[in-house]
């Protein structure tokens, strides 16, 4: 597939090596300067190296291959079924299960268990590595996702989640005591500058964002919380929690490296998914209750708060 980028005059003196990585976050580096060493990148017309600075106005274009996806197996691997009907299944995610193969997690995932589950029973938009799949949560996130078992109801769903109209509610524990009982973030997040593998707070770059978050339980050096997402970005919450000094507790990639309790992972919990149902028409919601080992933190920390 053919890929064509016209280079914004603003962009003038930027290697093309940079430029392309900015304007591709989906493409790794690596490749990006495969594709440069084999001449296989051009600048209205004309091969460039990596050394080579844009001039603003030109267009760059290349070949990307079509991606060869691999079979993926069904597995039997126990779900908890949240709700189920013809259209739609609601589960509740355990941690340190990834959503969907990918580089590195071809098995174990929750997709490989719904195959065994539903058969051939998934909506088959997102092609064979995601059938059914809607919306994502990570691997080390807990808590109920809603998957499409055919066409309709996917394109029902990906329209509400395009409007922002689905309500979802996180449980996450912050480090610190924040200032206030609520607050709202709306900062614009994209991929990260140099770091391709986290998102970051990107004024020019980034998609709009905004989370709105209320305080439940406060331990002092620690809080417990509720967010509420009006948008649905990649790392949206831990991203921008982050950005006001209070990152996730366990989260390594965005809080401090060490951690001071035994955690995989951030500790965050989606806990309630609502929509209108694509078939009937009707608002429904859906709950997930923490997870045990959000539960025994929780207790941990009021006790150490003395409550």
């Amino acid at each position: 597939m053919m890929q064509e980028y016209l280079v914004p005059e603003e962009a003038a003196g930027t290697r093309i090596d940079k430029f392309l990585a900015d304007a591709c976050p989906d493409l790794s580096r690596s490749f990006l300067q495969k594709l440069l060493k084999e001449s296989s990148v051009t600048a209205d017309g004309k091969a460039v190296k990596s050394s080579f600075k844009v001039n603003g106005g030109e267009t760059i274009a290349f070949e990307v291959p079509k991606p060869q996806e691999a079979a993926i197996e069904a597995e039997n691997i126990p779900l908890d079924i949240l709700y189920e009907d013809s259209d739609i299944i609601l589960v509740n995610k355990p941690k340190g299960m990834v959503v969907h193969p990918a580089a590195g997690h071809y098995t174990g995932t929750l997709v490989n268990a719904l195959i065994y589950h539903c058969k051939d029973q998934l909506s088959g938009i997102n092609g064979v590595m995601r059938p059914g799949i809607v919306h994502r949560i990570d691997m080390n996130t807990t808590g109920v996702l809603v998957v499409c078992k055919n066409d309709f109801a996917h394109n029902s769903l990906a329209e509400q989640l395009k409007v922002h109209s689905i309500t979802r509610v996180y449980y996450a524990i912050v480090f610190g005591n924040l200032r206030e009982d609520e607050g709202t973030v709306h900062a614009p997040i994209g991929r990260h500058p140099t770091d391709r593998k986290k998102m970051s707070i990107h004024s020019k770059q980034g998609r709009d964002a905004i989370t709105h978050y209320r305080v439940l339980e406060r331990f002092g050096a620690y809080t417990f919380i509720e967010c509420r997402l009006e948008t649905g970005r990649t790392h949206q919450i831990r991203v921008h929690m982050a950005s006001i000094g209070h990152p996730l507790l366990g989260d390594e990639v965005y809080g401090p490296a060490r951690q001071p309790f035994s955690l995989e992972g951030q500790t965050l919990h989606a806990g309630v998914l609502g929509f209108i149902h694509p078939r009937t028409g009707e608002y429904v919601e859906f709950s997930a209750p923490l997870p045990a080992y959000f539960e025994e933190l929780l207790e941990k920390l009021r006790k150490k708060a003395g409550k």
